[in-house]
């Protein structure tokens, strides 16, 4: 499967955390499926973000593409640096990189 397609049914059918901020604050309390990084993420977000996913067993993916290409990925019209996927909805993405 691809990973934007998997990315875009689970924001538009699913639960997604969009945002760094909001994203390591729920990885430190061990919520969400699955965290997708951009890979021109600052690299104190991308090492924040793999420390506590790995904390909470968390799957961690970074996303090849810059934060302007997953923004779009998600539909939106803003950058987007980091995600969580709490709940994929019809997606299959957590069987492709969970």
């Amino acid at each position: 499967m691809d990973i934007d397609r998997g990315i875009r049914v689970s924001v538009d059918t699913g639960n997604v955390t969009l945002g760094s901020e909001k994203s390591i604050q729920l990885l430190k309390l061990g919520k969400g499926r699955l965290v997708v990084v951009a890979e021109n993420s600052p690299k104190e977000i991308i090492e924040d973000v793999k420390y506590y996913s790995k904390l909470s067993e968390i799957p961690f993916h970074v996303y090849e593409g810059t934060s302007v290409d997953l923004g779009s990925v998600c539909g939106k019209p803003f950058t987007v640096s980091t995600l969580i996927i709490n709940n994929p909805g019809d997606s299959t993405i957590l069987d492709t990189l969970g």
